[in-house]
């Protein structure tokens, strides 16, 4: 008589006085199996890239640049939380490759399919694990993840730059336009300034150079040495400069050099300057905010640069959803292998993932693919490879 442990009556699965009906016995098992490993990945995993990716560079620079050592284990602490977001995915193929794996040598999967258990019931509490996983994952490089970056990233350059400013931003490129109306009733976008600064201290833009086209054609010509936005009267202080008045004709009508003037430009060219930081110190919702700004500045190699970046930190969640599929896939295989066969899987599967995803950005670099496909190519790789594994695995 054969029992269909897949579709047989379900106790719920009770923690701690928390009942979740319909997950059967099976489901709780292969759940339980898997938290120890998983919690173990991400505490392995962080560890190996928080060494090798943080603090060696720290004690470094504690040796040779002085940086204090309480500095040093505030730095160490914000930058954790990046590493364990990346350890997430790697913990769940080791997880899925040590429990999948164990249950196929121990011949417990074998057990369970002659009790009519199919393989897509098998996998399917690695798939929801991986879901929830992805869901949480997503959760916490967006909420916890770049914020803590970005404070690192700061007190590192406070402890490290105190007495010398750093340069947030070069060659700030702002286009200002107005819109007229055509004779026909149609609206068309005209350039009416052009606003660019040779590079940004924290403080100043410096070398700068503004075309005013407000007028029919170039009427004035400003070139400052710097220029620093006032907050009280909401507009720029312009110091050691020279206004060029442009007549007609194209001559220089007249030429007024200053100390000091106060010119009435919007403050978005340091909206720019100060927004402009990596990525990884930004959630996607200010990425997409920064686009719009450096939207109206021209630089399309930066745009392009920040569309990819929004899929890749949208995509790489789901890394967790397509590692569980494919982890337990070959874990359910029968073979006879050790902790050690599984650790070199997983990092052959990792290291595959991010060789994927060079190529997606080298594609999308090259404009082969657009954004999304650059972005997506390895998640949506390895979920296709994970669907393809377990539907020949079923036959």
């Amino acid at each position: 008589m054969t029992i269909d442990v897949s579709t047989s009556k379900k106790p719920p699965f009770r923690l701690s006085g928390f009942s979740i009906p319909g997950l059967s016995m099976m489901d709780r098992y292969i759940t339980t199996e898997l938290i120890v490993p998983f919690v173990f990945g991400v505490v392995a995993f962080t560890s190996i890239g928080i060494s090798t990716g943080v603090l060696l560079d720290l004690l470094r620079r504690v040796s040779d640049s002085g940086l204090p050592m309480s500095i040093a284990m505030q730095f160490f602490v914000l930058r954790l939380p990046y590493f364990v977001g990346l350890a997430f995915p790697m913990s769940m193929v080791l997880a899925c490759l040590l429990v999948y794996g164990r249950l196929s040598s121990d011949s417990e999967l074998i057990a369970l399919r002659s009790c009519g258990v199919s393989i897509y019931r098998l996998v399917a509490p690695a798939v929801v694990i991986g879901l929830i996983m992805s869901g949480i994952t997503f959760a916490f490089n967006e909420a916890v993840v770049p914020a803590a970056n970005l404070k690192a990233s700061q007190l590192l350059d406070q402890a490290l730059n105190k007495n010398k400013p750093s340069f947030k931003e070069r060659n700030i490129l702002y286009r200002e336009s107005k819109t007229i109306r055509l004779p026909s009733g149609e609206k068309d976008e005209l350039l009416s300034r052009l606003f660019y600064a040779r590079e940004f201290d924290g403080q100043q833009m410096k070398g700068l150079t503004i075309l005013d086209f407000s007028q029919k054609g170039l009427n004035q010509i400003v070139a400052s040495d710097s220029a620093k936005w006032n907050a009280e009267e909401k507009t720029w202080d312009f110091f050691n400069g020279t206004i060029y008045v442009v007549a007609p004709n194209g001559s220089y009508r007249n030429i007024v050099r200053f100390d000091r003037q106060q010119i009435q430009l919007p403050r978005t060219p340091l909206d720019i300057a100060k927004t402009a930081r990596d990525s990884e110190e930004m959630t996607i919702s200010e990425i997409r905010q920064y686009i719009d700004l450096i939207g109206q500045t021209g630089n399309q190699k930066e745009i392009r640069k920040m569309r990819l970046r929004i899929e890749q930190k949208s995509s790489m969640p789901f890394a967790s959803l397509s590692f569980g599929l494919v982890a337990a896939t070959l874990g359910i295989r029968p073979q006879r292998s050790g902790r050690a066969a599984g650790f070199g899987l997983t990092l052959i599967i990792v290291v595959s993932y991010y060789a994927l995803m060079v190529a997606g950005q080298i594609l999308y670099q090259a404009g082969i693919v657009n954004a999304f496909v650059g972005g997506w190519l390895p998640t949506l790789v390895a979920l296709t490879t994970g669907v393809i594994l377990v539907v020949r695995l079923n036959r």
